[in-house]
């Protein structure tokens, strides 16, 4: 059974998006700079002494919406141990992969998908830890 792992959320302005999430849940945010394009970091819940989220929680963050991009909807990103079978099973069960996959510089391989009720979703293949 592959789990959801992580949310996204877009947004227009990161202050504004950042400051609303802050105050309305107390979340923690860290912005990244434009190498890890603008994305922002939301910590929503605890992490143990690995950083990773306590047992039962997620984290997750928030990306800059772009125009005429395929993926502008509020997202959970599902681990899966190898994206591309994971991506063969979304087509065979009828989803779709939007573009291509790709690497996140020591995060690990992301790709984007619709399930059969047009719903956008995302599959991350982590990068070994060292």
């Amino acid at each position: 059974m592959d789990p959801v792992v992580h949310f996204e959320i877009p947004y227009e302005n990161k202050t504004r998006m950042s400051g609303f999430y802050e105050q309305a849940f107390g979340w923690q945010t860290q912005a990244l700079g434009e190498e890890m394009e603008n994305y922002v970091l939301a910590t929503s819940s605890p992490v143990g002494e690995d950083d990773l989220p306590v047992p039962g929680t997620i984290n997750g963050g928030f990306f800059a919406k772009i125009a005429g991009t395929p993926h502008q909807h509020p997202s959970m990103v599902i681990a899966v141990e190898d994206i591309t079978k994971a991506m063969a099973s979304v087509r065979q069960a009828g989803g779709k992969i939007l573009g291509e996959p790709r690497e996140i510089p020591g995060v690990g391989k992301y790709a984007s998908f619709s399930d059969t009720e047009g719903n956008h979703l995302s599959l991350m293949q982590a990068a070994p830890r060292a």
